[in-house]
């Protein structure tokens, strides 16, 4: 059985690349604190590359930014390709089946900042507000 899951924030603005056949594939990298502390009493982190594909590739690039905190359950994968200077580089990533959004709409605000929900590029005054009893649920 081969499957993660992982809760962590980005620690980049995602990238959306297309492949030759216009399939969408997103990647970004999270930052996963580790249960203990090290032995100066710090708690370190475990940085792990994410690759998700297809529409949930266009929604990770639409809506998580930098310090997004989600949630991630895939399977683990590694490959290797040979570099420019012709040395063989290994690589470990973990392809995402299901990416969950665990950032609130206002929890990343600061001032000048777009939404953290919003499209790229939108201005919090291009959305519209939304009343909770207007909800269906």
């Amino acid at each position: 059985m081969n499957r993660a899951f992982l809760v962590g924030n980005l620690t980049r603005d995602p990238e959306l690349r297309k492949t030759q056949s216009d399939v969408s594939v997103c990647t970004f990298t999270i930052a996963c604190n580790r249960r203990f502390t090290n032995a100066n009493g710090q708690r370190e982190a475990d940085f792990l590359n994410i690759v998700v594909w297809r529409a949930q590739a266009d929604n990770c690039y639409r809506y998580l930014k930098k310090g997004s905190r989600v949630a991630v359950a895939g399977s683990i994968q590694t490959r290797n390709y040979e570099a420019q200077d012709g040395s063989k580089r290994y690589v470990t990533e973990i392809v995402a089946d299901d990416v969950e959004f665990l950032t609130s709409a206002n929890s990343n605000r600061s001032s000048g900042e777009y939404d953290s929900f919003a499209p790229h590029g939108a201005a919090p005054g291009d959305m519209q507000s939304v009343v909770d009893d207007d909800l269906p649920f």
